[in-house]
């Protein structure tokens, strides 16, 4: 059993100790690891317009992006791998608005260079190393 002292400073001990190691992995995050896994180098006034679109038109409102937003839509992390850029441009140019499975997607008057924007958002995003997000499903039975 410890006495008071030797509890508080073994409290104590531990709490500088793991401060520690928070403060250096933050630190390498910042320097290293964050702009290695988001191919911050690549973001080029096209992915900064599809980004702003994003935003504007608060697509999170149905999507979900990275995990976050709504599920009422799709989720969109890895779309330009899964579809590919001319599945993306279709669903943004559709006459109607986009609604395949019963749900519709707003019909949005997106200029081409709008439309290219989001594109090479998606692409840009597609690139980011996320650790495994989202999770591929398993195809073995």
């Amino acid at each position: 059993m410890l006495s008071k002292q030797q509890a508080k400073v073994f409290f104590l001990g531990g709490t500088f100790f793991f401060l520690a190691i928070f403060v250096a992995m933050s630190i390498h995050s910042l320097i290293v690891g964050i702009p290695q896994n988001t191919n911050a180098n690549d973001l080029t006034p096209q992915v900064k317009l599809g980004k702003k679109l994003w935003d504007d038109n608060n697509c999170m409102g149905c999507h979900t992006i990275m995990g976050e937003g709504a599920y009422y839509a799709p989720e969109l992390t890895r779309v330009y791998s899964r579809k590919g850029p001319e599945y993306i441009r279709t669903v943004l140019n559709a006459p109607n608005g986009w609604g395949p499975r019963g749900r519709r997607m707003v019909k949005y008057e997106f200029t081409d260079e709008e439309v290219e924007g989001l594109v090479g958002f998606f692409e840009w995003m597609n690139r980011a190393e996320l650790n495994g997000f989202p999770p591929e499903p398993s195809l073995e039975k």
